[in-house]
């Protein structure tokens, strides 16, 4: 039957594999759950299909079987009564009843094949959904620990770039203290350049200037004392 196949091939589905190839596993493991419980609907109609039809042909068999048991029983009763050919009619028609009997069991067996067959499949699907219903918030989880390690390696790079840009900022703020250093020296040493002019100026100004004892000696000698 090709709903057979086709379902035997949802069974073999490798679900391992089908999630390597996802881009985002905790949104397509949703995606996936919800595209298995559609295939699990239809293997439950399509089982359902086939269970019923092996009940049909099971109560096909058994009326049939019904009836063959109730013309041996009639052929009986008629050589009971002395009624041999009333016996041989009724065993005739139980011969009948037999051959399509038959073709009712080989039926019947068919369909019974189709039902295990499809019950495996109905339940090896519903296993499959549940185990990976359990697996899911792992599989989440693991998403989300793996996305928080991508932030944190993003985090790493902007924090080596601010890095960086801290160690070009204190070369500048080094190189700034440099040149103001250069400058306080230069104003310095031009301070003390203004300061040595300036003591040299007052040291001859004071030579053309006589001091008060000067002065007083030179009285004193105009005095005779």
């Amino acid at each position: 039957m090709a709903i057979l196949e086709r379902f035997s091939d949802i069974i073999k589905a490798n679900i391992n594999v089908l999630l390597d190839k996802m881009e985002d596993p905790s949104k397509m493991i949703d995606q996936y759950l919800n595209d298995m419980m559609e295939d699990l609907a239809e293997v439950k109609r399509s089982t359902a299909g086939v269970m019923a039809e092996e009940a049909r042909t099971k109560r096909l068999v058994d009326d049939n079987q019904a009836e063959v048991a109730k013309y041996a029983d009639f052929a009986k009763k008629a050589l009971v009564a002395g009624n041999e050919g009333d016996a041989r009619t009724f065993i005739a028609k139980k011969q009948e009843l037999e051959n399509v009997g038959a073709g009712f069991m080989t039926a019947y067996a068919a369909a019974h094949e189709n039902a295990v067959k499809m019950r495996q499949m109905h339940d090896k699907l519903v296993s499959d959904i549940e185990a990976l219903k359990a697996r899911r918030e792992m599989i989440k989880a693991k998403v989300t620990v793996a996305k928080t390690q991508e932030t944190l390696n993003k985090v790493n790079t902007a924090t080596e770039k601010t890095q960086g840009a801290m160690d070009a900022f204190n070369r500048m703020e080094e190189k700034a203290s440099r040149m103001l250093d250069e400058a306080n020296a230069m104003a310095e040493l031009n301070t003390e350049a203004v300061d040595e002019a300036k003591a040299l100026e007052e040291k001859y100004a004071a030579k053309g200037t006589a001091s008060v004892e000067d002065e007083l000696e030179k009285l004193k000698g105009e005095l005779g004392l």
